[in-house]
């Protein structure tokens, strides 16, 4: 599968993985703030798939190495960015 349609199964379950962060407690707000911003890069409608991955990726980046964030946390925001790094236009 190439193209838009696997980019939308994969932006599918980017999104899922940040609502998993999301709805956990031991995720610092910072965290939190950050991974919504990309979830909402990532809902825009007018942006090609590589410029929400790439606006996504850099909001997520920026936390991914947060002393307060839990181990298991951290393993699915490396998943997250590697997603995103395989969405390309």
């Amino acid at each position: 599968m190439k193209g838009p349609k696997k980019y939308e199964e994969t932006i599918m379950q980017i999104k899922q993985q940040i609502d998993i962060l999301l709805n956990d407690n031991s995720v610092p707000r910072n965290v939190k703030n950050a991974l919504q911003e990309a979830k909402s890069s990532l809902d825009k409608e007018d942006e090609s798939y590589a410029v929400k991955a790439s606006s996504a990726t850099y909001k997520i980046d920026e936390v991914s190495n947060d002393i307060n964030l839990p181990p298991y946390a951290r393993t699915i925001i490396w998943n997250i960015l590697s997603l995103l790094e395989s969405i390309k236009d």
